[in-house]
């Protein structure tokens, strides 16, 4: 069974890391959405913002993958963790994915190297976030501390 550190200290510090991620991508899907707009849907063109090639799909894809992220940091509950850990792999497999097609007509979505290395990292950083920010109650992160304390308490005796 996975281990999850419940009501980590630095979950705060998590939960406004993957908010400041959502509002990257957020401003860079609106910025995108207008620089874009009289282009094609799929358009394979040179239009870059916030320094990644994007097209409109693109941009209307991160609109709503950055207010997504972006509710999910502002909820206290594990809605939060759940979101970001399913974004960090989507970040992740997309960005592999779309790596593999970089020199090819399937990349529909106009990425380039750097826009696969951000979709990396990103994916990394919500990732992280969704590991440490799970919420419990208190008795439940009492009994998950004392068993980091003490590991070898649990076990019976020979």
């Amino acid at each position: 069974m996975p281990h999850f550190p419940v009501n980590h200290p630095a979950r705060p510090l998590y939960r406004v890391l993957a908010g400041l991620v959502g509002l990257y991508i957020l401003v860079f899907g609106v910025y995108g959405v207008f620089e874009t707009w009289g282009d094609g849907l799929f358009d394979r063109g040179s239009n870059w913002a916030l320094g990644l090639r994007t097209n409109l799909a693109f941009s209307l894809v991160s609109v709503v993958f950055g207010i997504v992220l972006m509710v999910g940091a502002s909820r206290r509950g594990n809605l939060g963790h759940y979101m970001n850990l399913t974004a960090g792999v989507v970040f992740l497999v997309t960005g592999i994915l779309m790596m593999s097609v970089l020199q090819t007509p399937a990349n529909f979505l106009n990425f380039s190297m750097s826009t696969v290395l951000v979709s990396l990292l990103f994916g990394l950083i919500l990732l992280a976030t969704g590991l440490y920010d799970k919420v419990g109650t208190d008795e439940h992160a009492a009994a998950e501390r004392s068993r980091r304390e003490h590991p070898v308490s649990g076990l019976p005796s020979p």
